[in-house]
């Protein structure tokens, strides 16, 4: 089995990473990281360049956890992206950062957290970042 994380470089992707490896080794499952971009790499804040990867990469095998990294560039959005993956038969967790939104900003701008609660079928863990 395996727990999906959804990453960012961000103090949310962070709290999610831990979370997910903190489950992933509770369950002695894998750990599959997602990041994604819609638009170009290098303008998008939310998508882990290499040395981002690097980190993640260093802390989960220093942990010895099993793991898989995947980027997806371009296409859907990042929400539709994990809940496609979150179908796999093999996934038995999701677990995503939110950040705090106002309310407005909330109704504008809509939430892929949101997203991703109602369309996953499989449990999904949300953490906030302790900052």
């Amino acid at each position: 089995m395996t727990v999906l994380v959804g990453y960012v470089p961000s103090p949310e992707g962070e709290a999610a990473l831990r979370a997910g490896i903190d489950e992933a080794r509770r369950r002695g499952e894998d750990v599959l990281v997602v990041n994604t971009s819609r638009g170009d790499a290098y303008v998008d804040p939310r998508f882990a360049q290499e040395p981002d990867l690097a980190h993640v990469r260093e802390d989960l095998a220093a942990l010895r956890i099993k793991f898989d990294i995947r980027q997806v560039l371009g296409g859907r959005d990042a929400a539709d992206e994990i809940i496609e993956l979150a179908e796999q038969p093999d996934v038995s967790l999701v677990v995503i950062g939110l950040r705090r939104r106002s309310a407005v900003g909330k109704l504008i701008m809509g939430s892929a957290a949101q997203q991703i609660l109602l369309g996953t079928d499989c449990p999904v863990l949300a953490v906030k970042s302790a900052s």
